[in-house]
């Protein structure tokens, strides 16, 4: 299926699998790649050093295209784009909108630039500044989201843009991208269906934890950092928004000793972080340190498998999802379905002239 997309990528599926913190490493992105879609790599809980063996292990597994997600607001962001451009990575992904300076260093040197936004302004700017195209993520999305559905802000963007669009939020099947299709965006992005595939690293328990959640198992709550976060309903969860201010503070100064550990930031780094992350929210000390060190809590569930003591974004279509695909499985399938209702809407046009 030939899209804007495919066309702007050099990929031949109009799918994209997001930068998911500890979920979309080498593996995960190669297997996506190698399907035939995008695969991104998540670089915000890598160190730099990390991140450039993480890009030559997905380049020793395919030569498809794949890309990188930065943080925009990181205080090493510059340096993460010239790996970017020194490793020849085809796309960079933001999930906040990046400087117009840093989206002209990129194109500059031949990396497409495609920023996720939650908002039609956002994607209004970043395309005034150059970006190839966006990611739009609704608020069916997991992880941080906004309160606009995805079928109302999808719309919206799309007739405000010339550049490729992009869907995100709410999607899993060959039916949502053709609904995405028909509302003008060039393909669709996953990130929950893509975790629960057989190529996706994050432990068992954790899989089976997603695969049991129905759509009212999945909340949005501001607890984790004080910005709008969607994830399952655990008893994490529950811990963080029962809990006082004093409590709540010496837990965070605690994960964040932990993530303090295994990044190599400084106490002063982490802080500066947290407070970039708040975009103009009153945070308790306690969120900022929290907004800073929520890749602990992800890590505690994406890696070490313990649902107990982590949080697990997810986003609300892992509600209808039930099984555990591999990526070429999942890819496949998506496009067959497609095809398939692409194929039901002909037939009943024809059906129709025929009546006529």
């Amino acid at each position: 299926m030939r899209t804007a997309l495919t066309d702007l990528v050099g990929i031949r599926r109009p799918i994209v699998q997001t930068g998911m913190g500890w979920v979309a490493g080498p593996r995960l992105v190669s297997a996506t790649a190698r399907a035939g879609a995008l695969g991104i790599l998540a670089s915000a809980t890598m160190t730099t050093e990390q991140l450039r063996a993480a890009v030559r292990e997905v380049g020793s597994r395919t030569d498809e295209p794949f890309g990188v997600n930065l943080r925009a607001d990181a205080g090493d962001a510059r340096e993460r784009v010239r790996i970017i451009i020194d490793e020849g990575v085809k796309v960079a992904s933001f999930a906040l909108a990046p400087s117009k300076e840093l989206i002209t260093e990129l194109k500059d040197a031949g990396v497409i630039v495609i920023p996720s936004i939650g908002a039609r302004r956002h994607a209004e700017k970043v395309a005034a500044w150059g970006a190839d195209a966006v990611i739009v993520q609704g608020g069916e999305g997991g992880g941080h989201t906004g309160e606009v559905a995805t079928t109302v802000l999808l719309p919206q963007v799309v007739d405000a843009v010339d550049i490729p669009v992009i869907a995100a939020g709410g999607f899993r099947d060959g039916r949502g991208l053709v609904a995405a299709l028909a509302y003008g965006a060039a393909g669709i992005a996953m990130g929950t269906r893509f975790l629960l595939t057989s190529d996706s690293t994050v432990p068992d328990a954790v899989k089976a934890r997603y695969l049991a959640a129905g759509v009212k198992d999945i909340t949005v709550t501001t607890a984790v950092d004080g910005l709008p976060h969607r994830m399952l309903r655990t008893e994490m969860v529950s811990a963080l928004e029962h809990a006082g201010r004093v409590r709540a503070l010496a837990q965070a100064v605690r994960r964040a000793a932990g993530f303090r550990r295994i990044s190599g930031m400084s106490w002063s780094r982490m802080v500066r972080d947290g407070l970039a992350m708040r975009h103009g929210k009153d945070l308790s000390w306690s969120q900022v340190l929290l907004a800073a060190n929520t890749p602990m809590l992800l890590k505690a569930s994406m890696v070490d498998g313990r649902t107990d003591l982590g949080v697990m974004a997810s986003g609300q279509v892992a509600g209808l999802i039930e099984d555990l695909p591999s990526c070429a499985e999942l890819v496949d399938r998506v496009m067959a379905e497609a095809h398939e209702a692409l194929g039901a809407v002909t037939r009943a046009e024809r059906a129709e002239g025929a009546d006529a």
